[in-house]
């Protein structure tokens, strides 16, 4: 899909590593120019210095209330448009409720939901003037299924879903499209929380994704016809129901 993003601007939050990296590399390949937005200084600059001009680093510590609302500001004065939002950031806790810490739930229910959120409500009014855009936001099988060794993080997902589901009704008359992406398990330190013998036996089956396999995705949904929109995109292991 070589130069079907020429000529747009995206920008991706969680960008240093991941599906968020992934997608990021998949729309610089596509020509897109991509503002990489992360926490980690250190890995956006490295990111960045093997990719040139076209990637643009931004770091931002999404969980500060004010940095976080400097996101489009900052995104406008690097590169002058938006056209695709990518809402990836997010974290993970595993395990059962009981022994879950509540601040760290605390800190991932801000991350998953009311940041998508904030940042989705600063990123519109822009899309909306120009009469275009995209909004991904990445979601998890978590939201279709309510899977037992992660009550907390599939509950983060679901809301987000309903999220994505009402905004789009909302703004689809102003030419925009939003859509989310529910991966299945993909290989990345988000797992370290799943219960050992899980991990291992999702590794023994092969019943786990590459985050490029999910940036492909992304890059379809991307790419369709303006009149066409991917709604939600489920992406799975083949062996995952085994």
């Amino acid at each position: 899909m070589a130069n079907e993003l020429t000529g747009k601007v995206a920008a991706v939050t969680g960008a240093a590593s991941g599906v968020g990296l992934a997608s990021t590399e998949a729309m610089l390949a596509a020509g897109a120019r991509v503002v990489l937005i992360d926490r980690d200084a250190a890995a956006l600059q490295r990111i960045c210095a093997q990719h040139g001009g076209a990637a643009i680093p931004l770091v931002i510590d999404l969980l500060d209330a004010k940095a976080c609302a400097t996101l489009l500001p900052q995104v406008l004065a690097l590169a002058g448009q938006l056209d695709i939002f990518h809402a990836n950031a997010g974290s993970y806790i595993g395990g059962d409720l009981v022994d879950a810490n509540t601040d760290a739930m605390d800190r991932m229910l801000n991350l998953n939901i009311n940041v998508v959120m904030k940042n989705v409500h600063d990123v519109l009014p822009h899309m909306i003037e120009r009469g275009s855009g995209d909004i991904i936001v990445t979601s998890s099988l978590a939201a279709h299924y309510p899977t037992p060794w992660e009550p907390v993080y599939a509950a983060s997902k679901w809301a987000i879903n309903c999220f994505v589901q009402t905004v789009r009704r909302q703004v689809f008359k102003h030419g925009l499209r939003v859509g989310s992406v529910s991966p299945g398990p993909f290989i990345s330190a988000l797992l370290a929380d799943w219960p050992p013998e899980k991990l291992q036996e999702a590794k023994d089956a092969g019943s786990l994704l590459e985050a490029s396999d999910v940036a492909d995705v992304i890059l379809f949904m991307l790419t369709r016809p303006r009149h066409v929109t991917i709604r939600d995109v489920i992406v799975m292991p083949t062996n995952f129901d085994l």
